[in-house]
């Protein structure tokens, strides 16, 4: 299976809120760079984020555009379109009290032995910030 057609399967899985679909889809040695913090190795502590995640925010991407590498090295760059709400919050973030939210974002994605084996994702936080306050 090719690189884009993977990731467009990886999104449409978080798109339905097939969190088990998504993850089978990443190799157990995924990495995960994140917008703000360390990165995180594994497929466990990239699971453990997923689940942190879906407890706080309900959110489906839209407008999505992919955009593949000219090595065809399986590098994926998305853009996209996040529409949230914002149900739990975190440590250091404004309350959450349901807030509706639309953030333009992106992501790159390194697609290697059929597996997603990077995720590195971009965003405004403090537009995002602005957005729940």
């Amino acid at each position: 299976m090719d690189a884009l057609k993977i990731v467009k399967d990886y999104y449409a899985a978080f798109n339905d809120k097939n969190w088990d679909g998504m993850l089978a889809l990443v190799a157990d040695d995924i990495r995960h760079e994140p917008n703000q913090g360390e990165p995180r190795e594994g497929k466990e502590l990239f699971t453990a984020f997923m689940k942190k995640m879906d407890e706080s925010y309900e959110e489906t991407l839209t407008n999505m555009k992919f955009y593949v590498s000219e090595e065809n090295d399986g590098t994926i760059a998305a853009e996209f379109t996040v529409n949230g709400i914002y149900n739990k919050a975190e440590d250091g973030l404004p309350a959450a009290e349901g807030q509706a939210y639309v953030l333009p974002a992106a992501a790159f994605l390194k697609v290697k032995d059929g597996k997603v084996v990077r995720v590195a994702t971009h965003y405004n936080l403090e537009l995002w910030i602005e957005l729940v306050s």
